[in-house]
């Protein structure tokens, strides 16, 4: 049944889609722009903002919008373990698989549910706690991070002898490491409030 459209629950669902479909958005054009494994990585951050935010509308996507969400997920877990297996220390490859399991865990409760939207459907109450306690370590941190390493990194990021060229080149640097970093947050931010909604 959709949410009215005025009440707290579709507010905080629709500021959900907003959030997933920027961060999304911009991963997808940090992908354009990458090579390498960096635009693999940026590819699968921009499916999961874009499919976090399909997956938040509060009016749902019908049965044939939640069997593709379904399949894009379970997609984005294939990249992720593809991504993991060139680079298994890398940390930011496990969360992406975390966050894929996640997306691929919700999907699935809302087709079982028989529901358009995975969000405001009870998932088992062991994985979804899990999941909300990862979510909310990721985001408490994540924000420290990126409050205390915004203020250093601009500071360091040209060598020193640099003119100022340098500098406003690694202001830039810094600042788009930051922007990312920023995106990451807000997506690992709409994930913990699609699993408290659940």
């Amino acid at each position: 049944m959709p949410l009215s459209l005025l009440s707290p629950l579709a507010v905080s669902a629709w500021l959900v889609v907003v959030l997933c479909a920027v961060s999304g958005t911009y991963c997808l054009l940090r992908a354009r722009r990458a090579d390498g494994a960096s635009r693999g990585a940026a590819a699968g951050e921009a499916v999961m903002g874009l499919a976090m935010a399909v997956m938040a509308v509060p009016s749902g996507t019908g049965p044939w919008g939640a069997r593709v969400l379904a399949v894009v997920c379970c997609g984005a877990v294939a990249h992720a373990l593809w991504l993991l297996r060139g680079d298994p220390r890398h940390a930011h490859h496990a969360h992406h698989l975390v966050g894929s399991l996640a997306m691929a865990y919700m999907a699935a409760m809302a087709l079982s549910a028989g529901a358009g939207h995975g969000h405001g459907r009870a998932g088992l109450p062991a994985v979804t706690g899990a999941l909300l306690v990862y979510y909310a370590a990721y985001v408490l941190l994540g924000g420290a991070r990126l409050v205390t390493v915004g203020g250093v990194v601009p500071r360091t990021a040209a060598p020193a002898g640099a003119g100022t060229g340098g500098g406003a080149v690694g202001s830039a640097v810094a600042g788009a490491g930051e922007l990312t970093r920023a995106c990451r947050l807000a997506m690992g931010t709409g994930m913990l409030v699609m699993l408290l909604g659940m």
